[in-house]
């Protein structure tokens, strides 16, 4: 049975209950009210008929009956009430009902009566069950002279109650039904939410998915259509920095920066775009529910690529270096046979010269980058832009007041910097005419490292200096490359997890300098 028709079924249970509760509390306080009702009247017509004159003096007189049973019947009739009995204090009745009662004895209690209390009670009489009023009536001495006894029969109470009670019963089957009735549309609203399932279902699907959100390793994001973020995982809570509270509140008011902030307030499709956020590359999907023609609002998913990416940018620098030992390679082979032939044909003096003087060239700039460059990832870094950058008939110049001892820069994140930096500025000098060239500078100061890389391209205007640390700013014109447009927001990445700084100058060709502060790394 679904979780909402079972609830319908307690619903209904539980309205039985109350309506029968209520009506058994309608009936028990209408039948003390009728008792105290009754009670009052006979009470206070008995304390009335009791203080009048005639029936002081008829109770002392010769002949009590002729005087006090027409005027009981005459009242009776009129009041309603069932019975009207005067007696004299041995319970002798000079009135009744039934005139051949008189004369007889009174059957009840009288003992109170006569001690000069008026009272009530139930009691079972000559003509039934029934509640009477008992009272004395009193001399000019304020002696009990003769009693009064006025009552009303149960069987009249019971219609009484009975007519009060009528309209509850009507009251109480249309409460009944409205009750049932709004329950049941209740119900079928919670079975459509519910699609019809159990409590054991839902709960079961409820453990699978707190299992699945807590489990996948992809960030997953729910936004309503209003903009409030619905629900998130601990991945996602984890790549975008969310607080503990995320969860209800609007998107705009959880201070997520551009572009994973916008994208989730605008709610677009968007499939596998790169963002850079925060020290991330993150790949994000968006999609849009739908369910009835009725939008449900965005469900968005993260992946954590920048292990990634940094890793496809050290392949694409091995790539450069190999098409750069390739390049070498070939040359070499082209010397070699000049140098053999130069010995055959009798001249080994420029043979030598010839060999020497490029290798001499090259030797010089290793060692130079070995001595001066303690770390041996950036010194590989230039060794190899150079050759790659003088394959491609750029010229690769390393100041001479590059030196970089101990930087307290993580390897990965120096070859991220200088090598995107490195690629750009070779990239923006081939685009230019000749000369060529592109210039670098590494250096380790009191607190910082410093790093400059200049190109003799065709520099960056205003608008460019504003947006290119942005993921999918780039120069080139080629489409569907990977990764384009990231590199310098990977650059920006790096500057901002060592607390540094960029200055970019771009009117006589690009100039990056950039500033990375030792032991500053920022989590």
């Amino acid at each position: 049975m679904s979780l909402a028709r079972q609830l319908f079924a307690l619903q209904i249970v539980l309205l039985l209950l109350l309506v029968v509760t209520s009506a058994a509390l309608v009936f028990l306080q209408v039948r003390n009210d009728n008792r105290k009702d009754t009670e009052h009247q006979v009470m206070t017509l008995a304390s009335g008929l009791a203080e009048l004159p005639e029936v002081r003096r008829a109770v002392t007189g010769d002949d009590p009956s002729a005087v006090l049973q027409p005027l009981a019947e005459s009242v009776r009739r009129s009041t309603d009430t069932d019975f009207i009995v005067f007696m004299a204090p041995d319970r002798t009745r000079y009135s009744h009902t039934y005139p051949e009662l008189i004369g007889e004895r009174f059957i009840g209690s009288i003992d109170r009566a006569l001690a000069g209390e008026p009272f009530t009670e139930s009691y079972e009489g000559m003509l039934g069950p029934s509640i009477r009023a008992v009272v004395p009536i009193t001399d000019d001495r304020g002696e009990v002279s003769a009693l009064l006894s006025i009552g009303v029969l149960q069987k009249k109470i019971g219609a009484e109650l009975s007519r009060r009670l009528t309209p509850v019963i009507p009251i109480s089957v249309g409460a009944l039904m409205l009750a049932g009735a709004g329950s049941w549309l209740i119900s079928r609203r919670l079975d459509r939410q519910t699609l019809g399932l159990g409590a054991e279902e839902i709960t079961r699907l409820y453990e699978h998915h707190d299992a699945v959100l807590r489990t996948v390793r992809e960030g997953l994001l729910i936004v309503s259509p209003r903009g409030k973020l619905i629900l998130v995982n601990d991945h996602a809570r984890q790549l975008l920095g969310l607080p503990a509270d995320a969860e209800g509140r609007p998107v705009q008011e959880l201070g997520l920066s551009s572009p994973v902030g916008p994208l989730l307030t605008s709610g677009a499709p968007v499939s596998d775009r790169l963002c850079v956020y925060g020290d991330r590359v993150l790949v994000l999907n968006q999609e849009r529910i739908e369910k009835n023609g009725r939008r449900l609002g965005t469900v968005t998913t993260l992946r954590d690529h920048t292990e990634l990416e940094v890793l496809a940018g050290e392949l694409d620098s091995a790539r450069g270096f190999a098409e750069a030992l390739r390049s070498q390679a070939h040359e070499s082979a082209n010397r070699l046979h000049t140098v053999v032939t130069m010995i055959e044909l009798g001249r080994p003096e420029r043979a030598v010269e010839f060999a020497t003087v490029e290798l001499a060239s090259a030797q010089a700039l290793a060692d130079r980058l070995t001595d001066e460059v303690q770390e041996p990832a950036l010194a590989a870094l230039l060794l190899g832009k150079a050759a790659q950058a003088a394959e491609k008939g750029v010229e690769l110049e390393i100041t001479d007041d590059t030196a970089v001892t101990e930087a307290g820069i993580a390897p990965r994140d120096l070859v991220t910097l200088v090598g995107n930096l490195v690629d750009n500025a070779i990239e923006a000098a081939l685009a230019a005419p000749p000369p060529r060239r592109v210039t670098v500078t590494a250096r380790t100061e009191a607190d910082s490292l410093l790093v400059r890389v200049c190109d003799s391209g065709a520099g960056l205007d205003g608008e460019a200096l504003e947006s290119m640390f942005t993921r999918g700013w780039t120069t080139k014109t080629a489409s569907g490359a990977r990764g384009q447009g990231l590199g310098l927001a990977l650059v920006r990445q790096v500057i901002d997890r060592y607390g540094g700084d960029v200055e970019v100058s771009g009117h006589a060709g690009a100039v990056f300098t950039v500033r990375l502060y030792r032991g500053t790394t920022s989590s």
